[in-house]
């Protein structure tokens, strides 16, 4: 009797560390983090208002990838994936900046969002997918940037 007392005060003691340990998405999702930072991407939780008219909502706070802009582009513009490969502002107007839907085009399904000001391009990302799809959002912020 004395050795179940033990062995359950014992697993009570123990139990928190079981918290402490990653899941496998948490995983996942910090080698990515660490894989765009080697990478030179920049990465932070941001929250954010969707538009009520998207299909799904994304989670906020939404992980943003981001880069700082060369000086001399002072394009503003802001899009979200309605639907895979379907890139719309916020009166819902789809995106028709050849220029832009090329860029697009090669983004994954799981981004949300894309926006750009004179300073700063901004994705908002699902954080889902292999290293690959981090090629194609470096790529995203070497064409646009």
């Amino acid at each position: 009797m004395t050795v179940w007392l033990v062995v359950s005060i014992l697993a009570v003691m123990l139990s928190p560390l079981a918290w402490l340990r990653q899941s496998r998405k948490q995983g996942e999702q910090m080698s990515l983090r660490l894989e765009a930072r080697r990478m030179g991407l920049a990465m932070q939780l941001a929250p954010q208002q969707w538009p009520h008219w998207l299909e799904k909502e994304p989670p906020s706070p939404c992980p943003q990838y981001h880069r700082a802009r060369r000086r001399g582009r002072v394009d503003s513009w802001c899009y979200w994936q309605v639907s895979p490969g379907v890139w719309c502002n916020q009166w819902r107007e789809p995106c028709e900046e050849a220029r832009l839907v090329e860029v697009f085009a090669q983004l994954p399904a799981t981004v949300y969002k894309v926006e750009a000001d004179s300073r700063m391009i901004v994705l908002y990302w699902s954080e889902r997918g292999d290293k690959s799809v981090l090629q194609d959002i470096a790529r995203f912020f070497d064409t646009l940037a």
